[in-house]
């Protein structure tokens, strides 16, 4: 029981908007957590390490991409209790943009995702990781000529 209360607390996420014009980079998810639905690259903030050079870091190892102007976005605090694992996870949003604005994802964690795709913002296909779900409930528009949402997000709490 003591193993199992450790293992449920809160671990600081970092999300990726790797914007290219009115399009994000998403892919689908094979997890225990969200698995089968559609989220941002990215993963769990190191020991040490600055928002913006773990978003570099996890898009790098998912993708291949090199990103720039990476600043911060949003942020959401989502308690997923119907998971196959539950977890609660405080998701700090990073907005990006390529180095190299004609590169292209290749899918190098086959494993933890089927694939990459542009997708217009904010039409993500479902089902959607719960974090981006509630990104994009916010109302968080990526346009640098629409007024940024940057307050942080109040909570989501999922039954």
């Amino acid at each position: 029981m003591q193993a199992m209360a450790a293992e449920l607390v809160p671990r600081v996420g970092v999300g990726v908007l790797i914007c290219k014009g009115n399009h994000v980079l998403v892919g689908k998810r094979r997890s225990s957590v969200g698995g089968g639905k559609y989220a941002l690259p990215g993963g769990f903030l190191d020991f040490g390490e600055s928002w913006e050079e773990c978003a570099a870091r996890e898009v790098m190892e998912e993708t291949g991409l090199a990103i720039r102007n990476v600043k911060f976005a949003h942020v959401t605090n989502t308690v997923m209790r119907n998971e196959r694992r539950p977890s609660h996870s405080v998701t700090i949003f990073m907005r990006s943009e390529l180095t190299n604005p004609n590169a292209e994802p290749e899918n190098l964690e086959p494993e933890k995702c089927e694939g990459w795709e542009w997708v217009e913002w904010p039409n993500v296909p479902q089902p959607q990781f719960q974090p981006l779900q509630s990104l994009i409930a916010s109302n968080y528009k990526i346009s640098e000529t629409q007024q940024q949402n940057t307050a942080a997000g109040g909570s989501e709490v999922v039954l």
